[in-house]
């Protein structure tokens, strides 16, 4: 498929807000000066980044939420409202709509960016643009055009100081540190292979309302749709290959070639366009391979982990814990887990770097390169290609749609009889026959 050109639709719906532009500077060292934040995406991950973000800094508030929806905005703001009393003053800075981020960063000097990733390349260019410290969830992007476009706003972050965050949690939990530092460090000598798991049931679907436009439905449903998740092994298994790259001292690999399928993901329209099971081979020039594994099918064996292989041992980190085991399988190494919520910890280093207590944070190498390596995956399953890294990165394939107006036209459309096409290996794109 060729290019599609990313226009950005302005056609907010306000409740009201004054907008304004301006550059955000970091505080200085030891200062507590009250920080706006602003919430991007007000659906269950959006929520629980606004309640961590408030627990993390007692002089913040919450001051602007936006959603392509309006009632979903409304319910964050009043049940955050709720919650935290004071801390939550957006007032009439209720915004909605598919570019009403806009009002949202010009607003605030933090802002947690949660929508459907298939936007957050937008929002993230935007708020460097204007100068703003950023809370970036993951995945950060569906296709290799919207990565480039992350990486150009990391490097524009950089260079003028801003703190960016990933939402790649796993990073700042404490043992998971632990255990990968000591990869970092030899405790297993040099890695040789992993096994990577993010194997569990399916995940929502939510059917259109009566009023939506084709692009306004799978906005609803934006999960089950590529160019708005990514598939859900970049949604979802993006937290076990940052794991892989982490173990590789953020380097990428070299090749994937992979095989994927849709068996569950059968009986409904409300599925769109997503796989449910994938398995990938990771190559390294080195010899080193790393083997994915990921699905989302329920009544199925399940398991979250990453497990590396080296010329001394073996690492194993599954969720919070760890151990590590020499080639005889003795265990050297055991992790006695302290206490360790990452997703406040995420935003307790993001306040410390924005105050000036810690040096400049910026998380957008590796946020980058682990979604590319979801990216790279996807591709590989649906095409049945063996992908060089650099091909793939550089690629020009676009799952944006033709415009972000609410009547713009998604990437891919359901005919008159309800059939949407599915990417199937070898034979390109297919229709799929289900009934609406």
């Amino acid at each position: 498929m060729g290019n599609v050109g990313r226009r950005v639709f302005l056609n907010s719906k306000t409740i009201a807000g004054t907008v304004f532009t301006g550059l955000t500077l970091r505080v200085h060292a030891g200062e507590r000066n009250e920080l706006k934040v602003g919430l991007i995406g007000c659906g269950g991950r959006g929520n629980g980044a606004a309640r961590n973000t408030l627990n993390a800094d007692s002089n913040t508030k919450l001051y602007a939420v936006a959603d392509a929806f309006l009632p979903k905005a409304q319910a964050a703001a009043e049940g955050l409202k709720t919650a935290f009393e004071d801390r939550v003053d957006v007032g009439d800075r209720v915004f909605s709509g598919l570019d009403a981020y806009k009002n949202v960063v010009d607003l605030c000097d933090v802002v947690l960016l949660c929508e459907a990733p298939g936007f957050r390349y937008r929002s993230l260019a935007y708020a460097v643009e204007k100068g703003k410290h950023i809370f970036c969830e993951k995945p950060v992007a569906v296709d290799a055009p919207a990565i480039r476009s992350v990486m150009e706003s990391s490097r524009i972050a950089k260079e003028k100081g801003l703190t960016l965050v990933s939402g790649l949690c796993w990073r700042y939990d404490y043992n998971v540190r632990d255990i990968m530092q000591r990869v970092l460090d030899g405790a297993i000598g040099d890695i040789t292979s992993a096994r990577l798991t993010y194997c569990g049931g399916r995940a929502w679907t939510r059917p259109r309302a009566e009023d939506d436009t084709e692009l306004m439905a799978q906005v609803r449903n934006w999960y089950n749709y590529t160019w708005l998740s990514g598939d859900f092994n970049v949604e979802q298994h993006v937290h076990t290959l940052d794991k892989a790259l982490w173990a590789m001292g953020d380097v990428p690999p070299a090749v994937c070639y992979a095989l994927g399928s849709r068996m569950q993901r059968t009986d409904q329209p409300d599925y769109g366009d997503i796989y449910d099971s994938m398995a990938s081979v990771f190559e390294y020039t080195n010899g080193v391979t790393f083997y994915s594994y990921c699905r989302q099918q329920n009544g199925c064996w399940g398991e979250n982990n990453a497990r590396f292989a080296g010329t001394k041992g073996y690492v194993t980190s599954t969720l919070g814990k760890g151990t590590i085991t020499d080639l005889d399988g003795k265990v050297v190494y055991e992790r006695q887990n302290v206490p360790s919520d990452m997703y406040t910890i995420e935003h307790q280093e993001m306040y410390k770097s924005i105050r000036g207590e810690v040096d400049v944070i910026n998380n957008g190498d590796y946020m980058a390169k682990a979604t590319m390596m979801a990216i790279i995956s996807r591709e590989a399953c649906y095409s049945g290609a063996r992908l060089n890294w650099d091909d793939a990165i550089n690629s020009d394939k676009s799952y944006a749609p033709s415009s972000y107006d609410e009547n713009g036209t998604p990437w891919n459309v359901p005919d008159e009889n309800g059939r949407i096409k599915i990417q199937v290996p070898g034979l390109g794109l297919v229709y799929h026959t289900v009934t609406r």
